[in-house]
């Protein structure tokens, strides 16, 4: 929708916290993603009609701190409802044990996040690109005025964006709450790290996002282990500017 969303990571963030919660009421690990996409979709669209739809026509500034704003805004949120504190917790346990061979150890959480991601980038591309509704999102996205004229309702389609985004968001939440300590800054380091795989795999790209965001992985978990775990953004953010300076639209974008 040609929008930067700076409270990206702060969903990715209340995901986490949706599964806290779930475990509160006795809910296994398979309910985590489910919940957190539902709360989250809707979550996604109060954002919308509340506040991005009446800045969305503004200048980009005004885009910018809006969505700054509202990082900051989910972040206090988190503090005042659990009231937990900015000390990290762990990860919510509740896998059986790992899968195990002669060479390898594979772990539970690690490979079911790794499958569901790699088919919701998968449903995601196919919605907007074999489908109806993808095709209405994709024509409000190129020229809200010309969808208009065709009978599409911008800001119904525009809620729905937000919706299906949040909601990836709370399910990629959920999902590293079983393997990833999360406070409420948390969400800084995902919307960062998000922005990077946007930028290098191409704004607008499923298929360019979910090449750069495997890139990424391996090159963080590479440089991890070659040189340490302190180098690791700056190995990251290196390449993704050497990529941009050769190819900035990245990998799958457009000019």
């Amino acid at each position: 929708m040609n929008f930067i969303n700076f409270a990206h990571g702060e969903f990715v963030m209340l995901g986490m916290y949706v599964a806290l919660v779930m475990t509160w009421i006795h809910a296994g690990p398979e309910a985590f993603g489910p919940a957190a996409m539902v709360a989250l979709f809707l979550l996604g669209v109060l954002v919308y009609l509340s506040l991005i739809k009446h800045v969305t026509r503004g200048p980009m500034l005004s885009q910018i701190l809006s969505t700054f704003g509202l990082a900051l805004l989910l972040a206090l949120f988190r503090l005042r409802v659990f009231q937990i504190g900015f000390s990290a917790r762990s990860p919510i346990a509740g896998w059986p044990a790992p899968l195990t061979s002669a060479a390898y150890t594979f772990g539970k959480p690690q490979l079911v996040a790794g499958l569901i991601a790699g088919l919701l980038a998968l449903g995601m591309h196919l919605l907007l690109t074999r489908t109806a509704l993808g095709s209405r999102l994709l024509a409000v996205a190129e020229d809200r005025s010309a969808a208009m004229l065709m009978g599409i309702r911008p800001d119904r389609m525009q809620a729905l964006a937000w919706g299906l985004s949040a909601a990836s968001a709370g399910i990629a939440g959920a999902l590293l709450a079983n393997v990833y300590p999360f406070s409420p800054e948390v969400g800084q380091t995902f919307a960062l790290t998000a922005f990077v795989v946007v930028a290098l795999g191409g704004f607008g790209s499923v298929p360019g996002a979910m090449i750069a965001g495997i890139a990424i992985g391996l090159v963080e978990a590479l440089a991890a282990y070659r040189l340490g775990p302190i180098y690791k953004d700056v190995v990251v953010y290196g390449l993704f500017v050497g990529v941009l300076w050769v190819r900035p639209q990245g990998l799958l974008g457009k000019l």
